[in-house]
């Protein structure tokens, strides 16, 4: 099923992409809004939806008591309510640490074999798309991210000092690019994230399906990529540091609406 998936979606990506490029002088308005009509990770959303309701692993069960923070098996708003503070395991937990938290738990599938995987292979392919399943249920919902707890204003302040840390060989920070209005790299929109309608644009169009490469990409994928292109040490997968940068940006985007799952160049 996932080569059928991917197959349809870079034949779409494809034909999405191909009328613009075309063009002499590229409208970006009208580029983004034409990306919009049509996501593929619709494709993604269906194949998570089945392995949401599907026993697997060695404890041979479904994820529908899957807890993200509204109760066994809530899916509905819950992607807008995370990262959030959850009292059984004393962490704060993203969307993907917390699902990766209830497969070890419930279906018996060991966190390791996601942290040390590869993206878009094995359990973190299964991941992006349980993902892609979750964040569809809070689309239009309004960003809602519960601060109060000291283990959250930790990792805000975390996540912000993490922003603004220059590293790497060209020493660069997240700020380099997300700082300013009006920056773009070619085709690609910077958010200025230390505003909170530029964090809530960049927090509330993650995870998103990329056009230019066919593939879905997580918020964790998406920092991931940011360290890289830092030219510094790439995070670990969930890891405290890409949990708590997503903290702060979507702390500093309450309140705006998500527009899950985003469509990126």
């Amino acid at each position: 099923m996932r080569k059928q998936l991917k197959a349809i979606a870079v034949s779409v990506g494809v034909a999405l992409a191909a009328p613009v490029f075309a063009q002499e002088e590229l409208n970006f308005d009208a580029y983004r809004e034409m990306l919009a009509d049509g996501n593929p990770a619709e494709l993604y959303e269906m194949e998570g939806e089945e392995l949401w309701r599907t026993a697997r692993g060695p404890r041979n069960a479904t994820l529908e008591q899957c807890d993200l923070g509204l109760g066994a098996g809530v899916v509905a708003g819950a992607a807008a309510q995370l990262p959030r503070f959850f009292k059984d395991t004393g962490k704060v937990q993203d969307l993907e640490s917390r699902l990766m938290h209830c497969m070890e738990t419930l279906q018996g599938i060991p966190s390791e074999e996601i942290v040390k995987g590869k993206f878009r292979q094995g359990e973190r392919a299964k991941m992006a798309a349980l993902v892609a399943y979750v964040v569809t249920h809070s689309k239009g919902e309004k960003i809602a991210v519960d601060l109060s707890h000291p283990k959250m204003k930790e990792m805000y302040e975390l996540g912000e000092r993490a922003f603004y840390y220059r590293t790497g060989a060209m020493d660069f920070s997240c700020a380099s690019c997300h700082s300013q209005d009006d920056k773009r790299i070619r085709a690609t929109q910077l958010p200025n994230i230390t505003k909170p309608e530029g964090a809530a644009a960049g927090w509330g169009s993650w995870p998103a399906y990329r056009v230019s490469n066919s593939q879905f990409w997580t918020m964790q994928h998406r920092l991931w990529d940011c360290f890289r292109q830092q030219r510094t040490a790439e995070p670990i997968f969930a890891s405290d540091v890409t949990i708590a940068l997503s903290v702060f940006m979507a702390g500093k985007g309450n309140g705006a609406e998500a527009q899950w799952p985003g469509v990126k160049r």
